[in-house]
């Protein structure tokens, strides 16, 4: 199940530049620099190679501003990783993107999952103004310089 692009472009109308579309492998060289870019630990070529047919990248005059990974399962879906590229950082397009693939999630899905570094204050507050709500911790999750860091799983209710 894949989210529907159109759908997701329609959040986007009031902004010309801006669309979303499948990832191809074309896409690989600029989502790896994305990904390389904004994360300590990230993803390598090979790891987003295997997940491809589940990235979403956000254009922006057809270059890459950031991707994301989402997986859906029956009635459940899971951001794997999102990224906007950081020199697009800090206008809002991180939420709108976010905003974007909620709306064309499948319609079976119920459940929208993420986990998020603790530490992450700025994605956490993103992610609870879209209305997502902490639901767990996961000790020791993710790696950083001082050993491990806890994770938050936040969920969101979706078509109700």
């Amino acid at each position: 199940m894949a989210v529907n692009i159109a759908a997701a472009n329609q959040v986007l109308v009031g902004t010309k530049e801006h669309n979303i579309r499948r990832a191809t492998l074309d896409d690989l060289v600029s989502l790896s620099a994305i990904e390389n870019s904004t994360s300590a630990y990230p993803c390598s070529n090979q790891q987003l190679y295997d997940c491809i047919e589940n990235i979403y990248v956000l254009l922006g005059n057809s270059k890459p501003l950031g991707f994301a990974v989402i997986v859906t399962v029956e009635n459940q879906a899971e951001l794997h990783n999102i990224a906007i590229d950081p020199e697009q950082q800090g206008k809002g397009l991180g939420s709108q993107f976010l905003k974007a693939l909620v709306v064309g999630l499948p319609t079976t899905v119920e459940q929208f999952y993420l986990e998020v570094r603790v530490s992450n204050f700025r994605a956490i507050r993103l992610y609870q103004q879209l209305g997502f709500n902490k639901i767990a911790e996961r000790k020791d999750y993710y790696r950083n310089g001082l050993g491990r860091e806890d994770a938050i799983i936040m969920a969101k209710q979706c078509n109700q």
